[in-house]
């Protein structure tokens, strides 16, 4: 299984996550959980609802999640922000 990334998540992620590097570690360090255990409890990995109901999403911090979609085999990240910039 690879993750792909949507030019979103790119482009957010280096706004909102790569200046900080406590959140830039924090969320290399959920990616390495994710991609040995998605079901980890510590990443609350769920369904999304309404529009996006074909994605799901995994907490990097209280606040800052990842959407993401199984997309044939691979992982899309489509964005990564704070509750109210992704949803």
């Amino acid at each position: 299984m690879k993750v792909k990334l949507h030019r979103v998540f790119i482009k957010h992620y280096q706004k909102r996550v790569f200046p900080d590097s406590t959140l830039d570690r924090q969320y290399r360090n959920r990616l390495e959980l994710f991609l040995s255990n998605p079901k980890h409890p510590l990443l609350r990995d769920h369904q999304l609802v309404g529009d996006n109901r074909d994605r799901r999403a995994f907490w990097v911090t209280g606040d800052i999640r990842v959407v993401y979609k199984v997309v044939e085999g691979n992982i899309l990240f489509y964005d990564i922000g704070t509750h109210n910039q992704v949803y």
